[in-house]
């Protein structure tokens, strides 16, 4: 029995490869029960599932229905924001997202508004003042429904960081997750007290990305998957530190008791764990792992702090 608590704060459930397509091709059946088979039989105890557009966000809530330890966000991916031009009526777009987020609030669903942020890597599928207007008007629906905020941002830490010092007073607190940037970029995240950053394979990829990592304070840090992308391959500075494996076979040879290979899902957010612990140099990985779940209660969970008040407890002091 898994002793190690976590929380995959973000998993692209929507995601075609858990209906077994893959561009476009059927390769093998929906699998997501055997997903969370695995996710939870690893110590995973909740998964957060992603909304990246109004209609996922309602496939994200949907998903997150069908089972206890899932919860989901509401909002609009940077690269996505052209939708609320498209639909023809934007204020009636947004209010869309607006009684989404409180139909899943009432259902104890809904956890954060996000994705939600800024791209500057695929400006082609959005302008930057496209993104820009609609990652500001988030912070409204953060504000509307008080939630945090789940955060994402790519190539672009100046205009994030003036959009959320702008709107420091409208959200309680948020994760920039999947974080890839600079150590600069790192700090001016950090500088704002409530905001989290969120590691996964992508943050762990290179011997730079590394040491940006290892100035993260723990108590500043969630772990998460981005499954079904985002796995820790081969070739990243990282994988020496990964202890845990699980058996995988390609998506053609379909095998409910294997991992589809190069398909990431949430049991393998424990091998983010052990890299993080890797490169901080912590010898217990159940000790960092109580912290990290401690902080992602503090954001999503607030209700459960009590039960997670001792992962502050002994051995706390020896974790930077």
């Amino acid at each position: 029995m898994a002793t190690v608590r976590m929380i995959d704060i973000a998993v692209n459930f929507t995601d075609g490869m858990f209906k077994g397509l893959y561009h476009g091709k059927q390769c093998h059946i929906g699998d997501l029960a055997a997903v969370l088979g695995r996710a939870w039989n690893s110590g995973v105890d909740r998964i957060i599932v992603t909304g990246g557009s109004l209609e996922e966000s309602r496939e994200a809530l949907a998903i997150a229905e069908t089972d206890g330890r899932l919860f989901c966000t509401v909002g609009v991916h940077p690269t996505r924001c052209k939708e609320f031009e498209d639909s023809g009526d934007e204020e009636k777009h947004f209010q869309s997202l607006v009684s989404l987020a409180k139909e899943g609030i009432e259902k104890g669903k809904v956890v954060a508004i996000g994705e939600c942020g800024l791209d500057y890597d695929r400006l082609h599928f959005c302008p930057a003042d496209i993104q820009k207007k609609y990652f500001e008007k988030q912070f409204e629906l953060a504000n509307a429904v008080k939630l945090p905020m789940f955060l994402h941002m790519r190539a672009a830490a100046e205009d994030f960081c003036d959009i959320l010092d702008r709107n420091k007073e409208r959200f309680t607190s948020g994760v920039v997750h999947s974080f890839t940037d600079s150590a600069d970029d790192r700090d001016k995240l950090l500088s704002f007290s409530n905001v989290y950053i969120g590691i996964n394979g992508c943050s762990l990829k290179t011997a730079e990305n590394l040491e940006v990592v290892k100035g993260i304070p723990v108590e500043r840090m969630m772990i998460e998957t981005d499954s079904p992308y985002c796995e820790i391959k081969n070739t990243h500075a990282g994988v020496k530190f990964v202890k845990s494996q699980w058996p995988s076979k390609k998506k053609e040879k379909y095998d409910p008791e294997c991992i589809v290979k190069g398909r990431n899902e949430p049991c393998l957010v424990k091998q983010v764990l052990e890299v993080v612990a890797g490169c901080k140099g912590v010898a217990d990985a159940d000790q960092l792992s109580k912290i990290i779940y401690h902080n992602t209660c503090r954001v999503f969970f607030p209700q459960d702090l009590d039960s997670t008040a001792d992962a502050l407890l002994d051995g706390n002091q020896d974790i930077q």
